[in-house]
């Protein structure tokens, strides 16, 4: 049996990529050369020799630091192009290649011409709205100065016409000054004119009156242009307001409020002669830096589609150019100083390529030295690597976002293609909904070629990433659906007429009662005569409950001879003999033996209570079984597999402990450099469990994390099967929610002889289906079967505690490593 397995060929994602740590030695005329191919490679994952050195102390951060000015540039110049609407080349232009100190003047000169343009536009910008706004306030003000009379004095001509009779005029209010005969009303009445953000209105219409307590008239008029904001180029919506006052010190406090809301004010001339001139000029004026500001955007724009021409290679040019450097200062220098040594891990069937890119960069660079590639040996565990498509990609990140598998130890993402979409449809099956999610996933994979150069949103951007996961859910939705009978909760007649019929003729409701069977049994799934009728709750969930359970008891004990498999390949013969044999005993002896009396259940069509069965097996199991009694040496049988049972808990628990603490008293008794005369040979072949504890054995450690991994397991073969009756739970739960949204929505809707109600009962009914049972379930079905698969399947067998192979590649790069 051995000798048959190990001639087996190995499985594709099965266990991680072997890997090996080498070492370089690279000349220093080639080092950059050498790290962009294996850049563009993309099989070498460095380690960083310098990691006690901060990021300033090493070798190439000034190439680092000018790399990432030049992308600070770059990000400018897109933001410049992103504002002014324009779109940059995304197709490969065939201008000739520059170097990077080229660039970096190219890219100098770029952003003071665009520095130097952004600071003329925002002065004349400045200068045109200015002007405008005085255009607007000269318009609006006009109106209210003639409404009030001919009293009020230009705020320019102020100190030199304004006067008053005594010093009552500064403190009385100005309803006073107008009914006091003594003082009139030009003699020290006075207004600002201007414009202020419509945001702001109110709030500064209250400080002025509370600054002034009252004295003081506000008058206000929307602006009829909305004037862009310089700094922000959005339209903003202003307002023109005339403030009456009277006083020098109401005047500074106007003053002073003004600029604190940042409101502008112009001078307003009495004179409608005067006015007209000025809205003349001003108009003139407003024209030509019109023109002025249209040209210069044309300039502007013209110099931004020169740039977004190249951007995006500039873009990747220098972020390969950033991440070279980067990767050469995890890179240390010899004792020549002439040659740069690095340390890394690459898959074994990468090497001959890796070499390859090594050779051809020292060509390349014309080196009279080549670059030295050799193997190591190393003390730390090797990153995990799976080669993976965009088929098992998806369902290699599920049991990576759980944990990184252990180098080469048994991947789950084997049998989670299959039995995490499968175990989702238990929970899901409806093939009219199932239908819906594989129209979802086919247009999906239809456009992944376009959806895939897209920036797409956190939600689509997980249903892309998903889309073959998404395929295969809908697939066993149909066929789980199919077993159960469900489209949209009404069974159907698909595979041939009901093995049930009425009694006689007086059997009127065909549903309910009066139904005989007549023929042999439904040919695939459900008969859609059990919908409806007064059976069909108990007899789906025990259908759903038992079918729950012999799923359950199947995938954990596929993880348990995964871990067979696991100590097998390791060559821990220990964990084979006192870990996987006792889990398999334990579990079958109890849930296997349920599984199987569901089994004997279903096929002889007996009328044995389990639950009393299995109950009494535990208190009293020499009880005669009496009609619960399945098949022939029942008692017996449970009698021997309680009883094993028993054993295999400290089986599990004692052996291992105190034979690891044996051999390594052994190992090292009389000798107390043992270690160093052990050879690799030796290593090799010696159990893994019994590697770990050469230097460092604590008995008591371990043998406390043996009896916590025994009570786990224990505890957990209990709590693990019942886990799984969530399969049960939700499929239940689903076919409830279809049933009330067809029956209690559609049906009732359409009950009524009225146009208006049946469409609305029919939105009603899509949009239930949509959001909460093809969005809401879904979801929830998703997250169930994730549970079931991180918790009660891998904690059989996966330790999950490597770390992910992460190779120096440009294909990888992103925007946020800019």
């Amino acid at each position: 049996m051995e000798r048959f397995m190990d001639n087996l060929p190995p499985m594709d994602l099965m266990r991680s990529e072997k890997m090996s740590f080498v070492q370089l030695i690279i000349p220093v005329e080639s080092a950059h050369r050498a790290v962009s191919y294996l850049g563009e490679l993309g099989l070498l994952q460095f380690r960083d020799l310098n990691a006690d050195k901060s990021p300033f102390q090493r070798m190439f951060v000034n190439q680092v630091k000018r790399c990432a000015e030049m992308s600070r540039k770059l990000r400018f110049f897109k933001d410049q192009i992103s504002k002014a609407g324009l779109l940059s080349s995304a197709r490969p232009v065939t201008q000739p290649d520059v170097e990077l100190e080229e660039l970096e003047i190219q890219l100098m000169e770029h952003e003071n011409e665009l520095i130097e343009m952004n600071a003329n536009s925002e002065k004349l910008r400045q200068s045109y709205n200015e002007l405008l706004e005085f255009k607007i306030v000269l318009q609006k003000a006009a109106g209210f100065l003639v409404s009030g009379g001919t009293h009020a004095v230009s705020e320019r001509e102020l100190d030199e016409n304004v006067y008053s009779n005594d010093d009552y005029v500064d403190t009385a209010s100005l309803l006073e000054q107008e009914m006091r005969p003594g003082i009139s009303g030009q003699s020290g009445l006075r207004f600002i004119s201007g414009i202020i953000s419509k945001s702001k209105v109110l709030i500064f219409e209250r400080m002025l009156f509370r600054a002034m307590r009252g004295n003081m008239l506000f008058n206000q008029a929307p602006a009829d242009e909305e004037i862009m904001d310089p700094v922000s180029s959005e339209m903003v919506e202003k307002t023109v307001f005339v403030v009456f006052f009277s006083g020098k010190q109401a005047k500074s406090k106007i003053l002073k409020i003004c600029e604190a809301f940042g409101a502008n004010f112009y001078p307003v001339p009495e004179d409608i002669t005067k006015q007209r001139q000025i809205t003349r000029e001003v108009s003139l004026r407003l024209d030509e830096l019109e023109a002025t500001l249209d040209a210069g955007i044309r300039h502007r724009n013209k110099a931004l589609a020169s740039i977004g021409v190249t951007l995006v290679k500039w873009i990747s040019m220098v972020r390969r150019e950033k991440a070279v450097y980067d990767t050469l200062s995890m890179l240390n220098f010899d004792v020549t100083k002439k040659c740069l040594v690095g340390e890394g891990w690459c898959p074994i069937f990468a090497k001959a390529q890796l070499q390859a890119a090594l050779q051809r960069a020292t060509f390349d660079s014309n080196s009279q030295v080549g670059i030295i590639f050799h193997v190591m040996d190393a003390a730390e565990s090797p990153p995990t690597y799976f080669r993976t498509n965009k088929f098992t990609k998806a369902f290699q990140e599920i049991v990576d976002a759980y944990g990184i598998a252990r180098y080469q130890e048994s991947n789950p993402s084997v049998y989670t293609v299959i039995t995490f979409p499968f175990l989702f449809a238990v929970m899901f099956g409806d093939w009219g909904h199932g239908i819906c999610l594989l129209l979802g996933a086919l247009v999906l994979i239809a456009r992944e070629s376009k959806l895939g150069t897209q920036k797409l949103g956190s939600f689509m951007e997980m249903l892309y990433g998903g889309r073959y996961v998404l395929l295969l859910m809908s697939l066993f939705s149909i066929y789980c659906g199919l077993i159960y009978n469900e489209f949209f909760s009404v069974p159907y007649h698909i595979f041939g007429p009901s093995a049930y019929k009425c009694r006689d003729t007086t059997c009127s409701e065909a549903k309910t009662t009066g139904l005989v069977k007549y023929q042999d049994p439904y040919p695939f799934g459900v008969d859609p005569s059990w919908r409806g009728s007064r059976s069909e709750l108990p007899f789906l969930n025990s259908l759903k409950m038992k079918m729950s359970i012999l799923l359950g008891v199947a995938q954990m004990n596929m993880g348990i001879i995964l871990s067979y498999f696991n100590a097998r390949f390791f060559g821990s013969s220990l964990d084979i003999r006192y870990q996987f044999v006792p889990q398999i005993i334990f579990l079958n002896s109890l849930f296997g033996y349920l599984s199987l009396l569901i089994i004997i259940k279903w096929c002889t069509g007996s009328q044995a209570d389990l639950y009393h069965v299995m109950i009494y097996m535990f208190l009293s199991p020499t009880e005669d079984l009496g009609e619960n009694q399945l098949f022939w040496g029942q008692r017996p049988l449970q009698i021997i597999l309680l009883l094993l049972a028993m054993i295999a808990v400290p089986w599990m628990l004692f052996p291992k402990p105190f034979i690891l603490k044996r051999l390594h008293t052994e190992r090292f008794q009389g000798r107390t450099y043992g270690i160093l005369g052990t050879s690799e040979t030796d290593l090799e072949v010696e159990p893994d469990s019994a590697r770990q504890h050469h230097e460092d054995f604590n008995f008591s450690e371990v043998f406390v994390h043996q009896m916590i991994h025994s009570i786990e397991f224990v505890l957990g073969a209990v709590s693990n099967t019942a886990s799984y009756l969530r399969l049960w739970a939700l499929s239940l739960a689903h076919s409830e929610l279809s049933t009330v949204f067809y029956e209690k929505v559609l049906l009732l809707s359409w009950g009524y002889d009225n146009l208006v109600i049946r469409l609305v009962g029919l939105a009603v009914f899509a949009f239930a289906t949509a959001f909460i049972l093809l969005m809401m379930e879904t979801l929830s079905a998703f997250l169930h079967a994730l549970r079931l698969h991180w918790v009660e399947f891998q904690n059989k067998f996966y330790h999950g505690d490597g770390y992910k192979f992460r190779p120096f590649s440009f294909a990888t790069l992103t925007e946020d490593e800019d």
